[in-house]
C-alpha cells in the first residue's frame, strides 16, 4: 500500500489559540508562510481547544464561514487535534492536558463537536470521499485515573461516540474516525496496552450489537515518539496493530531526544538539563545493559545532572520532549529520527494508508538562541519529511 495521498499537514498546536480570531492568524502568520517555503500543498491539522469549538457552533454559520476562510486561504484539513482541550500554551501545562478524561461527559461532548465541526472543514476544503481522523486522549492519565470503573466509563463513552459518527455518516456520508494516542505513563502506553484495551472494547460493543461501529470509526493515533520512548520496536509495534486489526487512523511524525551513554556523557547530559522547562511533561526512560527500563514522570535539572545510579549506570535515556523531525542531533544529544525512518517503513505495509502529521509543538519551549525563526523551522520539518516520505 502507498501512503496516504493527500498533502501533508502539520499540527497547528504549536500556535497559541483560544479564539476564532487567534486560529486564524495563526494560520495566517505561520500556515501559510510556511506552506509556502514548503512549496508543496500543505494540510492544516488544526488543534480547536473547546473555547474555539464553543466559539465556532455558536452561530448557525459560525463553522461554514470558519471552514470557507481556510480554504480562502489556499489550506486543507482532514485532522483535528482534539487532545488539548483547553489552554494548551498556558504557563503549566503538564498533566492538565489529559483532562478531562474519557469517563467525563465534557470530553465526549467536545469530541463530537470537533467532528461536527471537522465535516464542515472537509466539504470545504477536500474533494469529495476524504474521510477525517480526530485524536485525542489515551483515555487518561495513569496517575489521575484512579476510580475503580475508569475503563468501563471510558468504553461506555468510546461506544457513544462510536455510534455518533457512525449517525454522521449514515446522514452525511462524511467518514470521522477517531484516534486514541498512546503516550508515556497514560492509562493506554504501550502497544500491549493498547492492543488489550482494544480486546476490551470490542468485546463489549459485541456483547450490545454495535461492534462494526466501533471497529469503523475508533482506532489509533500512532505518535512515532512515544513508542521510541517506551524503547518499543516500532516496527513491531505497528505490524502488531495490523495483525490485530486495530486500525492506525493517523500518525504523528515525530522524534523524541535521545542520550545514550549518559554516566559517562557529562556535556550531553548538562545539555539536556536546558531542555527542563514549566509548561509540557516531559516524561524520562532509561534502559539497562540487561533491557530493564526505569522511568520518572518528568524531566528535572538534577536528574540531568545529578541522576541516580539507575539512571546513570543505564546505557540509554530517551524523553518524551518532540524535537524537530529534521534534526538527526542536536547539539551532543542524539535524537530518535532512526526510529521514524523505520515507522513510515513499517507504515507503507498497511492494507491501508493513516493520515499524516508532523507534530512537534515544543517549538516555543525549544532551548537556544540559534534555532531558527518558527516558520523556517517548520518549513525544514516539512521538507525533510517530504524527503523521507519520497523514499518510501
Amino acid at each position: 500500500m502507498s501512503l496516504n495521498p493527500l498533502p501533508l499537514s502539520y499540527c497547528t498546536n504549536v500556535h497559541p489559540g483560544l479564539t476564532v480570531a487567534q486560529v486564524e492568524r495563526g494560520l495566517t502568520e505561520f500556515t501559510v508562510p510556511a506552506g509556502q517555503r514548503f512549496g508543496s500543498p500543505l494540510a492544516a491539522g488544526l488543534w480547536l481547544a473547546q473555547p474555539v469549538i464553543r466559539e465556532l457552533l455558536a452561530e448557525p454559520d459560525g463553522a461554514q464561514r470558519f471552514a470557507a476562510r481556510v480554504a480562502e486561504l489556499g489550506l486543507c484539513t482532514y485532522t483535528l487535534n482534539a487532545f488539548p482541550f483547553g489552554d494548551f500554551h498556558s504557563e503549566r501545562v503538564k498533566e492538565n492536558v489529559y483532562l478531562p478524561d474519557w469517563t467525563q461527559p465534557s470530553r465526549l461532548e467536545y469530541s463530537w463537536d470537533c467532528a461536527r465541526v471537522l465535516a464542515e472543514l472537509i466539504r470545504a476544503t477536500l474533494p469529495s470521499g476524504a474521510e477525517g481522523s480526530l485524536s485525542t486522549v489515551p483515555l487518561g492519565f495513569k496517575t489521575l485515573a484512579t476510580a475503580a470503573n475508569f475503563e468501563a466509563n471510558c468504553i461506555r463513552n468510546l461506544i457513544e461516540f462510536a455510534q455518533r459518527l457512525a449517525r454522521l455518516e449514515a446522514e452525511t456520508g462524511q467518514t470521522i474516525r477517531l484516534a486514541i494516542e498512546p503516550e508515556p505513563c497514560c492509562v493506554l502506553e504501550t502497544t500491549a496496552e493498547t492492543i488489550a484495551f482494544f480486546h476490551r472494547l470490542r468485546d463489549r460493543a459485541t456483547s450490545e450489537g454495535i461492534l462494526d461501529a466501533v471497529e469503523r470509526h475508533l482506532g489509533v493515533c500512532y505518535d512515532v515518539c512515544h513508542q521510541s520512548v517506551e524503547f518499543e520496536d516500532v516496527a513491531e509495534s505497528i505490524a502488531s496493530l495490523a495483525r490485530e486489526s486495530i486500525r492506525i487512523n493517523k500518525v504523528h511524525i515525530t522524534c523524541a531526544l535521545q542520550l545514550t551513554n549518559p554516566g559517562a556523557n557529562d556535556a550531553a547530559r548538562e545539555a539536556l538539563a536546558h531542555f527542563v522547562e514549566p509548561r509540557y511533561l516531559h516524561q524520562t526512560f532509561a534502559r539497562s545493559a540487561s533491557g530493564d527500563v526505569r522511568r520518572v514522570l518528568d524531566l528535572t535539572a538534577e536528574l540531568a545532572r545529578t541522576p541516580p545510579s539507575e539512571f546513570a549506570n543505564a546505557d540509554c535515556w530517551r524523553i518524551h520532549f518532540h524535537v524537530p523531525v529534521d534534526a538527526e542531533r542536536i547539539g551532543p544529544l542524539e535524537t530518535t529520527r532512526a526510529d521514524l525512518k523505520k515507522g513510515l517503513v513499517a507504515v507503507t505495509k498497511l492494507d491501508y494508508a493513516p493520515h499524516l502529521e508532523v507534530e512537534t509543538y515544543t517549538w516555543n519551549v525549544l532551548p537556544g538562541g540559534d534555532k531558527p525563526d518558527l516558520v523556517t523551522g517548520l518549513a525544514r520539518e516539512l521538507s525533510a519529511t517530504r524527503d523521507l516520505l519520497a523514499g518510501q
